[in-house]
């Protein structure tokens, strides 16, 4: 593997505070591995280090991080790469295995899938080796989601939130009449779908709760005339309820002037401080012309 360092978020400039948010660094890596390519989803385990990632080509990618004397993204190790098994153990491809959402939790590896939508949960550990056990109901009617912009975030709550550790979805750019993205927690006493209030021209890609059950929501725009761009909304907690049409404060925004490319994953871990710092990782769409970048921040509330 091919892994550099990123020490600048804004091109040329050697600025560190981006409204709450501080770059603390980032990684470009690649393989000869063409399996290393279109990383949907990160999820960090429990010792801040091992994640594990889904791919819109149907594959697990698993790894650590590791870091330099200041604590700095510095390389990646241990990666292997493993598809995503379907119901009677075989591996899928593209149409069937387009994995966009990954949620960790305790004995569970939960994945949402687009074009052929659903929901289905792995065993955790041993997912790489396992079919489903179960599919999941994610509430949205199958025929309200689009075929390539359906469930592209799936995120477990904070188990002392009001929502009690359940999953909640958000789709892309499937939109109810008023053009909102929906939404819902799909388990618990706040079971029920939400809008999320959608700012054209951006998208949901990927979310991830703060400790005190605030959602990151991960956003993405990408047209020929403007170019890709990524910003991050922070929605509270207390506003996801069934029925609800919820928004947020935007804490970062980013166009191609910074270290960017196709920002599709989100994930929160804690710091040796003690302060939540946001993973960021991209999608290159297995293309020459774009890259697979890791950026680190610490939030600063």
């Amino acid at each position: 593997m091919n892994v550099r360092t990123i020490g600048q978020f804004k091109t040329g400039s050697d600025q560190k505070r981006f409204g709450p948010l501080e770059f603390l660094g980032g990684l470009e890596f690649s393989s000869v591995d063409s399996r290393l390519q279109s990383l949907s989803s990160i999820r960090f385990r429990a010792d801040g280090e091992s994640f594990v990632s889904v791919t819109d080509t149907g594959n697990w990618l698993t790894g650590r991080i590791e870091r330099d004397g200041q604590g700095h993204l510095s390389n990646l190790a241990d990666v292997e790469i493993h598809p995503i098994l379907l119901r009677g153990g075989r591996p899928g491809w593209k149409l069937t295995s387009d994995a966009e959402g990954l949620a960790l939790r305790n004995g569970q590896a939960v994945v949402s899938f687009e074009q052929q939508h659903r929901v289905d949960i792995y065993r955790n550990p041993g997912f790489e080796t396992s079919e489903p056990s179960r599919g999941l109901d994610f509430l949205i009617p199958a025929r309200e989601l689009r075929r390539n912009a359906g469930m592209e975030t799936i995120v477990a709550s904070p188990q002392s939130s009001h929502l009690k550790g359940s999953l909640v979805i958000v789709a892309e750019r499937s939109l109810d009449e008023k053009g909102n993205l929906l939404a819902a927690i799909l388990e618990g006493p706040m079971k029920g779908q939400f809008t999320v209030v959608r700012h054209d021209p951006y998208d949901a890609t990927d979310g991830a709760f703060l400790p005190n059950g605030d959602l990151l929501l991960l956003e993405r725009r990408f047209s020929f005339l403007g170019g890709l761009g990524m910003r991050i909304r922070r929605i509270k907690g207390d506003s996801l309820v069934p029925g609800a049409m919820v928004d947020g404060e935007v804490l970062v925004e980013a166009d191609l002037s910074y270290a960017i490319d196709n920002i599709e994953g989100l994930d929160v871990l804690a710091g040796a401080d003690g302060r939540q710092r946001l993973i960021l990782i991209s999608d290159d769409n297995g293309s020459l012309m774009q890259r697979n970048v890791m950026l680190e921040f610490r939030l600063n509330d």
